[in-house]
């Protein structure tokens, strides 16, 4: 047995040579990915037809990881689903799936790949990130073995996870997370029995890492960035973009400014399903972005970030979001509202009849004031304020507050918080503020063609969405979108 004593200096000392060699920045890349589907099936196919379609995958983020490396990176982020897709029953994709390990059991697949059960997709992964000197994040799918002792156990005999994984720069397995927020359409995998929180510590940063759908919850979201303040977010994902807040780009370019973290962001590139928009998201705002819903190609971006963000001086000061919105005591146009629906929340809009003005409206705690005057209103366009305070989703129900300046489809006012992706009308300025219960609220503006406007708008203290300027380009939607995490409906599991 090794007396407790040297363990406790040899920690201090590993501590301290990543303090020494750690730098103030560090080059990150993430691959948006144009994913081989399998052919549409019910049926299981054989594991070597399910490991033909892997690898056919695997060769195209090889070569995104070797022009990362080249590049200089030193970790890159691929997207959910980017090995074998999506869409599979729960027996359909089992061929796909990989018994991975916790990474206490300290294995390097590339050079070990016999200890465990075959991992073919681990142990090419783990090479991946071992020849080219880079760590490498992955979603693959994890199977765990189970019986009649376990009164969760399913049917069949096993759990299906959506699972990220991370090797490092020698190949080692350093990280493992099961998706615990599974979208509707994930039927295919199980819930983990309780939500995960797993960081690991690197030369250049405190890194956390989810999935997708995770991004919109408190656990594990919030849970990594506010108690466990990681630097930065690992984010493989397959986000079907929709409009006028929740696509891929505005929401978690917004999301990484509302929490204050880097947030590494991979997509998965499927035009047919809506499905682009990956970034390096900083503190404030873009390092780089994709969003392309034309083509089918794919894409590598490369930045430099900063391994320590909250240490900057230039670091986004704290944010009381309520402030503003509250000290002001007359509301006017309160009375000239209309309800109208994003997809099925029902929103109460007030439009925006003069080219500039004072405007807010309210729904139950929430009401949204806007100040603003536009530069050249298109007399085809039609803009609202509008406010929402409710629950959102299906299979689990969140809680949001939602201000938003947006244009509508056409004139109809019906149209008002249907997709629109173009505009014609810029602003010479907007403020928007609201009175909200919660401090977790993320700022959104968007540009006509889903563009984002990195450096064009400011977050006051008080709590004031700001533009610094006239917007250069025609405004979609400016938007500060809340979460109650407090008033979520239970999870599925609890």
């Amino acid at each position: 047995m090794v007396p407790a004593q040297p363990l406790v200096h040899a920690a201090v000392f590993a501590l301290a040579v990543l303090q020494a060699l750690a730098s103030d920045t560090f080059t990150a890349a993430v691959y948006e990915h144009a994913v081989i589907l399998p052919r549409a099936t019910h049926k299981m196919v054989s594991p070597d037809d399910a490991l033909a379609l892997m690898n056919r995958n695997m060769d195209i983020l090889e070569g995104a990881i070797k022009e990362a490396a080249r590049q200089g990176a030193r970790i890159i982020v691929t997207p959910e689903d980017g090995i074998y897709g999506w869409l599979f029953t729960r027996e359909a994709i089992y061929p796909y799936l990989e018994d991975i390990p916790d990474p206490e059991v300290n294995w390097i697949p590339c050079t070990d790949p016999t200890r465990f059960a075959p991992a073919p997709v681990q142990e090419r992964l783990s090479c991946m990130a071992r020849n080219n000197s880079i760590y490498v994040v992955a979603n693959i799918g994890d199977k765990k073995s189970c019986n009649s002792s376990d009164p969760s156990c399913p049917s069949d005999g096993r759990y299906q996870y959506n699972t990220n994984v991370v090797f490092d720069s020698e190949g080692k397995l350093v990280a493992r997370y099961h998706k615990y927020n599974l979208f509707r359409k994930e039927t295919q995998f199980d819930y983990p029995k309780e939500p995960e929180a797993v960081t690991f510590e690197t030369p250049f940063g405190k890194f956390g890492i989810f999935t997708c759908f995770d991004i919109l919850f408190r656990e594990p979201a919030v849970v990594l960035v506010s108690e466990l303040q990681v630097d930065t977010v690992l984010f493989p994902t397959a986000w079907m973009n929709v409009l006028p807040f929740l696509t891929a780009v505005e929401f978690h370019s917004a999301w990484a400014m509302g929490m204050g973290v880097n947030l590494l962001s991979a997509n998965t590139h499927n035009t047919s399903t809506s499905m682009t928009g990956s970034g390096l998201f900083t503190p404030h705002g873009p390092a780089a972005y994709y969003y392309n819903s034309e083509t089918e190609d794919g894409r590598l971006l490369v930045a430099e970030l900063s391994a320590q963000p909250r240490l900057s001086p230039t670091y986004p000061a704290a944010v009381n979001w309520s402030l503003y919105a509250t000290s002001i005591e007359n509301f006017p146009g309160q009375n000239d509202t209309f309800l109208g629906a994003v997809r099925q929340d029902i929103f109460t809009f007030g439009e925006l009849k003069q080219e500039d003005g004072n405007y807010t409206v309210c729904q139950k705690d929430l009401c949204c004031h806007l100040t603003y005057q536009m530069s050249n209103k298109s007399k085809d366009e039609v803009y609202v304020l509008g406010a929402f305070d409710g629950l959102h989703g299906s299979v689990i129900k969140y809680h949001w507050q939602i201000c938003t300046l947006l244009k509508c489809r056409s004139t109809d006012l019906s149209t008002c918080g249907q997709p629109v992706e173009t505009a014609q009308t810029k602003f010479d300025m907007f403020s928007l503020s609201g009175t909200f219960g919660t401090n977790y609220v993320f700022p959104e503006v968007l540009y006509s063609g889903v563009q984002l406007a990195p450096g064009e708008f400011e977050v006051v203290p008080d709590g004031r969405l700001e533009s610094k300027h006239s917007t250069s380009k025609p405004l979609l939607t400016a938007t500060l979108f809340g979460r109650r995490y407090e008033k979520d409906l239970p999870h599925p599991l609890k």
